[in-house]
């Protein structure tokens, strides 16, 4: 093996256990090769190889960074036909809570244990950024919240899984905003489920935060069942909009 090969490996290693996080800068060429005891060429082809394979980016004038492990939410009108017909189908919304459940409870919990201090700050800056934002128009600050959680798991499977599935997720967060919110009872209850998931990871609790957040997604999902018992027709948004828009939908 190369020793650049060796080298990228070793870097992309750091990045999966949390020693460079995602859109963090990258030490200089002359730091890593003080470091890692090999000259800045081998450092330089290592770097090469790991942009090519789009673990990290440079930008100009800037260095580099290592990639964004959940990238940026503008990229909804990208569907491909099975988005579609699961978009449609009445059931999936309940489908997708069950899976939202299971594994941002997993994700919680570990970056309640996993979370840098980069993280705990971005994990802030969502939460923030969500109780700032009108609660009857606020899917995508909701969506962020619980993304920066799972990022924070640095489990890169886990989050692979989850961001592979981030666009039907997001539908679940504009079903609860859209049905939930409007009702101040149901609206206090989220905003108070979220903080306690917010302070159980930001202090580390993980069987706490693993609760809460496993409980927050049942709540969504039962709440919405019983909206249905009781003859309600659950509001459904086209992928992309936003609650309180003109284009509310019944959900069949």
């Amino acid at each position: 093996m190369a020793i650049s090969q060796e080298i990228s490996y070793r870097l992309e290693r750091l990045i999966l256990d949390g020693g460079l996080a995602p859109e963090q800068k990258i030490p200089s060429e002359r730091q890593l090769a003080a470091r890692l005891g090999v000259s800045r060429a081998v450092i330089r082809e290592a770097l090469h190889e790991l942009q090519g394979r789009g673990v990290i980016e440079t930008r100009h004038g800037k260095g580099s960074f290592v990639s964004s492990m959940v990238p940026g939410s503008n990229d909804i009108a990208e569907q491909g036909p099975l988005m579609h017909l699961f978009e449609g189908h009445p059931r999936t919304l309940f489908d997708l809570l069950e899976v939202r459940e299971q594994l941002e409870g997993q994700a919680a919990c570990l970056a309640a244990q996993r979370a840098t201090r980069l993280d705990r700050h971005r994990i802030t800056k969502a939460f923030r950024a969500l109780e700032e934002t009108d609660p009857l128009s606020n899917a995508r600050p909701d969506h962020g919240f619980h993304l920066a959680i799972v990022e924070a798991s640095h489990n890169p499977i886990l989050v692979h899984v989850l961001n592979s599935l981030k666009k039907m997720m997001l539908l679940t967060v504009q079903a609860s905003v859209a049905n939930l919110n409007p009702r101040e009872e149901m609206r206090k209850k989220i905003v108070r489920q979220h903080r306690q998931l917010y302070e159980a990871v930001i202090s580390g609790k993980a069987a706490s935060a693993q609760k809460a957040a496993m409980a927050h997604v049942r709540f969504v999902s039962e709440a919405m069942r019983e909206m249905e018992k009781e003859g309600s027709t659950l509001i459904r948004l086209p992928l992309g909009a936003e609650a309180g828009s003109q284009y509310p939908q019944a959900m069949a």
